[in-house]
């Protein structure tokens, strides 16, 4: 080789370095990354609320006013709560809510935001780490391009759809992008460039590393950790996988990371007292998360060596994603053997790779450590399996699947990247399609999962909701028996909600005595269900049977003093039953709690039964105000006109009363009785 050549050769290295680190490839990556993400999601803008979104959005009073910050960040604790202990989510929706109510395409938005967010992290992290001096040799030309390859193909993964689309989810995106923060900050810290934002791969290794910069960096990724805190209990691993990271690429033993960065560290640790006062004061999530809350540890370790299985096979090939895999789990190790012993053996290669190839053992551990807290030991029993919980441990096989792909095929490598990228924003956007609207994706899931006693319900509730009565209570039926064998077989319980919602059906269906069967057995297992008690008080109001309606209408209201439609409820009774004083006291409490259309005219009509009429007219007109299309409360308007002595006024409302249902004879007898025509 000439000394000419000899000369050329660092010359062309350090120019493909330049370009691999160059502002302008940067920039251009992170706006490729950002189009391919909303390419993937352009059609999720409209997607409505399903599932745990109701309780979180539409039921949950903390969020009416932003200002009010101390009950914004006390977010509800009722069981099942998604926001319980995660004060950030509840801001989050708190915020939304402040700028557009319940509609869903700031929602939509905000997670969308957070995802590209979190995309953007996840590419300068990987971006940097193949920059590290452990890996700049091999990758360091290919630094950007490598970096967007793992960003793209992790954001556009149609297995990261339920955690993007389905609004209440952004408590894993958002915990996602805290914990990438967390992270990147970190390896801003520990860069020659700690003190800027200049291109590390330019940067002199041995100069000293300005004190004032890198003190900034480690506080914002102490502010991102204690932020992640506040809003999944997932983030507990950051500390640990930061700590893996500065030992595997950084300082490249414990010892020395320890002794560089042990008050660093102190600090990431003091985060878990924030959130282990957030899980305590939460209750263990209302009681669906922790040992002790339903299923044992053992059942639940056996049933995550089966999810863990699934989740790997989704990865590679996510077909078909299922948004409610239900609560089925796995009691015997003979029905769990196979998926635990290549897991046992995944985990025994990532403790050997964290010895002898530790940055290899690092994506191994950041896949396993980031599912523990939800794919171990600690029971989720309302919801063993779901796909968000990879939203970060997919990061590890596709930096895992890009790099090998990389190293083995180089430039045909791209093309099959880029295929892949395509066909993933593809499937992502068909996956949206899903969640257009509830009937489609519990459709879809009953479709797919046509065992799931929960799916089977749910989507009788919408198609309750939609009006189709008769398929909503052959999917109520189908979810009963479904429940009631998995009970027998030891499985949790959820028939109190499918008595009540199918009671429901059947009573809508005028099918009473059916319906009384239904809340029956829904109180049997359940003696404290408020809305048992009060659907059953409501088919003996209409059958007449007053004395077993007051008794259910009062047992509601013990448990659920603010019930409006239970004070309401119960006033009727009691007037019913000639006490009409108690039933006025009831009647001005459901107005007091929601001052309805309603609530003015039952209140319009008990003061119309006892004869103060200027008060009944009062609170009936307020009545039709509120609702001019109400026939009743016309009706009821004009006979306290007429008893009043006012037969102008009250032959008007009663031809209005008419005029909205031409078939009420007790209207037409009413107005024919003023003029003096005959009856």
């Amino acid at each position: 080789m000439s000394p000419s050549a000899e000369l050329s050769h660092p010359v062309r290295a350090r120019d493909r370095s330049r370009f691999a680190t160059s502002r302008g490839a940067i920039w251009l990556a992170a706006a490729c990354l950002v189009g391919a993400i909303l390419a993937a999601y352009h059609n999720g803008f409209s997607a409505p609320f399903v599932f745990d979104d109701a309780a979180a959005i539409s039921g949950n009073p903390t969020i009416r006013h932003l200002p009010a910050l101390g009950e914004v960040l006390s977010p509800p604790r009722e069981r099942g709560q998604t926001v319980g202990g995660r004060p950030l989510v509840n801001l989050s929706l708190a915020t939304n809510y402040a700028f557009g109510g319940t509609d869903v395409r700031g929602y939509h938005v905000f997670n969308l935001v957070v995802h590209v967010l979190a995309a953007l992290a996840l590419f300068g992290i990987a971006r940097r780490t193949f920059l590290q001096p452990a890996l700049r040799g091999r990758f360091g030309d290919a630094a950007t391009p490598l970096g967007f390859a793992i960003a793209v193909l992790w954001a556009v993964h149609p297995l990261l759809t339920e955690s993007v689309t389905y609004i209440i989810q952004r408590a894993e995106s958002l915990m996602g992008l805290f914990y990438l923060l967390t992270l990147y900050c970190f390896i801003r810290a520990a860069s020659p460039d700690a003190a800027g934002f200049g291109d590390l791969a330019l940067q002199d290794e041995s100069a000293e590393t300005p004190g004032r910069g890198q003190r900034v960096w480690l506080g914002l990724a102490f502010a991102a950790c204690l932020c992640g805190m506040a809003t999944k209990e997932v983030m507990a691993t950051a500390p640990l996988l930061v700590l893996l990271y500065d030992r595997t690429f950084v300082a490249r033993s414990w010892r020395a990371a320890w002794v560089q960065r042990k008050f660093f560290y102190f600090a990431l640790g003091a985060t878990w007292l924030l959130l282990g006062w957030l899980v305590l004061g939460a209750e263990h999530r209302g009681g669906t998360a922790g040992i002790g809350m339903g299923d044992s540890v053992w059942t639940y370790a056996l049933t995550q060596t089966r999810a863990i299985a699934l989740y790997l096979r989704l990865a590679f090939w996510p077909r078909p994603l299922v948004f409610d895999y239900g609560t089925e789990q796995i009691e015997r190790f003979q029905d769990a053997w196979p998926f635990a012993l290549a897991i046992g053996l995944a985990l025994g290669a990532v403790i050997v790779a964290l010895r002898r190839k530790p940055m290899l053992g690092f994506l191994g551990a950041w896949f396993f450590v980031i599912l523990a807290p939800s794919s171990s030991i600690v029971p989720i029993p309302v919801q063993p399996v779901a796909e968000h919980r990879m939203y970060l441990p997919l990061v590890a096989i596709v930096a895992l699947v890009v790099t090998g792909v990389y190293l083995l095929c180089r430039r045909g490598g791209w093309l099959a990247l880029g295929g892949a990228t395509l066909g993933s924003i593809v499937l992502t956007a068909a996956r949206n399609e899903d969640y257009r609207d509830p009937p489609s994706i519990w459709a879809d899931t009953v479709a797919k999962r046509p065992a799931n006693a929960r799916a089977q319900c749910f989507y009788g509730d919408v198609l309750a909701a939609r009006g189709e009565l008769n398929e909503a209570l052959a999917h109520y039926d189908a979810a009963w028996r479904l429940d009631r064998a998995s009970a027998a077989k030891g499985g949790r319980d959820i028939r109190d909600d499918i008595l009540v919602n199918s009671g429901n059906v059947l009573r809508a269906l005028g099918r009473d005595e059916e319906a009384v069967t239904r809340y029956t057995e829904a109180l049997r297992i359940d003696p404290g269900l408020a809305a048992a008690h009060f659907n059953l008080g409501g088919v003996y109001l209409r059958t007449n049977r007053i004395p077993q309606a007051i008794e259910q209408f009062e047992l509601t209201l013990k448990m659920d003093p603010d019930n409006a439609a239970a004070q309401d409820g119960l006033g009727s009774a009691l007037l019913r039953a000639g006490r009409a004083t108690e039933a006025l006291a009831h009647y001005e409490a459901a107005l007091r709690l929601d001052a309805s259309a309603k609530a003015h005219q039952d209140l319009g009509m008990a003061l119309l039964y006892i004869r103060r009429l200027p008060e009944a007219v009062e609170h009936l007109e307020q009545a039709i105000r509120l609702q001019p299309d109400s026939a009743q409360a016309h009706l009821l308007l004009g006979s306290a006109l007429a008893a009043e002595d006012r037969k102008a006024d009250a032959a008007l409302h009663f031809r209005q009363a008419l005029e909205i249902d031409p078939g009420n004879a007790t209207a037409r007898r009413a107005l024919e009785s003023l003029s003096g025509a005959p009856r």
